[in-house]
């Protein structure tokens, strides 16, 4: 029987000015993805884009990278559907 599972995408700019300040981003969300809220996720320095799939809610993800002390930019939200077997 298959369950519905909303599988969420985001894009998250991050004020991210060294290796440490994405490292940190990083380590949030692979602990997120680790619990299974976060299905996968980049991180990219140079673009100050963060790209974040999985059933995680926006305001608890926004949550999660705000204790880093990072400041987030701008969060767009990318919704999908999809079935998950």
């Amino acid at each position: 029987m298959a369950s519905e599972v909303t599988e969420h995408k985001y894009q998250l700019n991050v004020k991210m000015t060294c290796g440490g300040c994405s490292g940190a981003v990083t380590r949030v969300l692979t602990k997120a993805q680790q619990e299974g809220s976060v299905s996968s996720f980049d991180v990219n320095l140079e673009t100050q884009l963060v790209n974040v799939r999985g059933p995680i809610a926006e305001d608890a993800l926004v949550e999660k990278i705000r204790k880093t002390g990072k400041q987030i930019i701008s969060v767009t939200s990318q919704d999908e559907a999809e079935a998950v077997v």
